[in-house]
Parts: C-alpha cells; sequence; structure tokens
C-alpha cells in the first residue's frame, strides 16, 4: 500500500495567503513606478526665469515681420514655421535670446508651451542696434491647436 503525502494544514495555508498577497502587492507597486519613471523621466529643471535686468531690457528687443507658415516635411508630417526679425534697439550686446511661444485652442485654453532661443552664441549673438532674423520649427503642436499665431514672449536674456 502507498504511504499517503502530508497535506499542509489549514494554519500552514491560513498563514502563507496573507504574506504572499503583500509580496504581490509590493511587486505591481513597484512595477508602477518603475514603468512611470522610465516613461516620463525625471522632472525637468526649472528653467531660468527672467531677472529684473533682463525684464527691464526686454523694452529695447523689437520683433518684427514675424509670419506664420504651415509646410510639409518630407515625412508627410505637418511643419509650423514662424520667421521674424529680432532687433536690439538698447545699449548692450546679447549673446543669448529665448522666447516661449504660446499656442492655445479656440477656447484660449493653452495647449503648448514651447521655449527657444532665437539668438545663441551658435548664431553670433545680437551686438547693439543689430537686426536678425530667426525661423522657429514646430511639429509636435496639438490638433486642438486655433490654428493662430502663438503668443511670443521673451523669456530668458543673458547679455554679452
Amino acid at each position: 500500500m502507498a504511504e499517503a503525502k502530508p497535506t499542509k494544514t489549514k494554519e500552514a495555508r491560513a498563514s502563507a495567503s496573507p504574506v504572499l498577497i503583500v509580496v504581490g502587492l509590493a511587486a505591481v507597486g513597484l512595477a508602477a513606478a518603475w514603468h512611470l519613471f522610465l516613461r516620463h523621466g525625471p522632472p525637468e529643471p526649472a528653467k531660468p526665469l527672467l531677472t529684473p535686468e533682463a525684464k527691464a531690457y526686454v523694452r529695447h528687443l523689437q520683433l518684427s515681420d514675424v509670419e506664420m507658415k504651415a509646410k510639409e516635411s518630407y515625412m508627410k508630417q505637418a511643419v509650423v514655421e514662424i520667421t521674424g526679425k529680432i532687433t536690439n534697439a538698447g545699449d548692450r550686446p546679447l549673446r543669448i535670446v529665448e522666447i516661449s511661444c504660446v499656442f492655445f485652442d479656440p477656447y484660449g485654453q493653452l495647449v503648448l508651451r514651447e521655449r527657444v532661443p532665437i539668438v545663441s552664441e551658435k548664431m553670433g549673438g545680437l551686438a547693439i542696434g543689430e537686426t536678425k532674423g530667426f525661423r522657429l520649427a514646430f511639429d509636435t503642436i496639438p490638433e486642438s491647436w486655433n490654428q493662430a499665431l502663438p503668443q511670443l514672449v521673451i523669456a530668458r536674456i543673458v547679455f554679452g
């Protein structure tokens, strides 16, 4: 006659269940946290705001001939292009000027804010009295955008 295998008692099964539940919940929590971190990454550091000195200088910067066009990229993707000129009518040379382009939907709700340089060291800065052209291309504007020229706001100035 074959020997009967011992079975776990009800007490042993009952004590194992809460442990398995806790381990399972911890694993799910860790997996969710890992997924969120990989998907969203670490928070982006805050970009510097205009200093009081730069705020006072903004009145010396003039944007002109600003136009917006829609084009199709070689990948058949819509690209919105904003072109214009910036003039330094002040008394200080500039190394960097960044603007925030703020796009809205038909109801006036913000749909995209993107900060981009229009003057940089790579472009040679912007001397006193100088006017330079700029070109900004956007290919990630949400479909809910109202198709109007975005609000252009000077976001950063670095003096030369």
